[in-house]
């Protein structure tokens, strides 16, 4: 499950950056097809994630509870955050606010899923 997690993540970041250069380009149709994927993927990454805290949850017990809960809050703040980066894009509304929301989330996630929990690369 953790594979399909991250690869639906891999995918969901690129389709991001590919909306968002086509929005930028004024492309829209081919930007609203892409971003329309992409929400797809989304469902992808939130049940991916959700099974992962599930098993975390299972297997781990209370000592890791807590920070699976933070780091799927997170991941959820990511896939919002996401989604109002391209809308405010689309739309021409300023997105400073909510990149800076992408990368503290996405340091979260990063070092909670990969360094913290053991699913990821220390354990």
């Amino acid at each position: 499950m953790t594979h399909m997690h991250i690869t639906s993540w891999a995918l969901g970041l690129i389709l991001f950056l590919v909306a968002l250069a086509l929005y930028k380009k004024n492309s829209n149709k081919p930007a609203t097809i892409v971003h329309m994927i992409l929400r797809l993927v989304y469902l992808f990454i939130i049940v991916t994630g959700g099974l992962l805290t599930w098993d975390y949850i299972q297997g781990y017990g209370m000592p890791l509870l807590a920070e699976a809960i933070v780091k799927a809050l997170a991941g959820l703040w990511i896939v919002v955050v996401m989604e109002g980066i391209l809308v405010s894009t689309k739309k021409g509304k300023a997105v400073t606010g909510k990149w800076i929301q992408f990368f503290i989330a996405l340091i979260i996630v990063i070092v909670l899923g990969f360094f913290r929990l053991p699913m990821g690369f220390y354990f």
